[in-house]
């Protein structure tokens, strides 16, 4: 299964038939080799963020490349064993 897109976290990019764009903030490689980005715009729209919209990669052309860089890990399970024994 080929999943080199050629996009990454953090690129802007643009829906080709929508006109739709943002940053990409999610890739999801499904188990049918279908790959989609999920793209948050930058724009406000009464003071409130705009929702994100999932799109296939194939319809996707990328604006610029590392708008936003990937953060560190800052949720989800715990690592730490002393944690989980309290």
């Amino acid at each position: 299964m080929k999943t080199d897109h050629g996009f990454n976290l953090g690129d802007e990019a643009k829906d080709t038939i929508t006109g739709f764009g943002g940053v990409i903030v999610a890739i999801t490689t499904w188990l049918n080799g279908c790959v989609r980005m999920t793209l948050q715009p930058r724009e406000m729209k009464d003071g409130k963020p705009i929702d994100a919209i999932t799109f296939d990669v194939e319809q996707l052309a990328r604006i610029n490349a590392a708008v936003a860089v990937p953060g560190t890990r800052s949720g989800g399970p715990c690592d730490d064993a002393k944690a989980l024994s309290r």
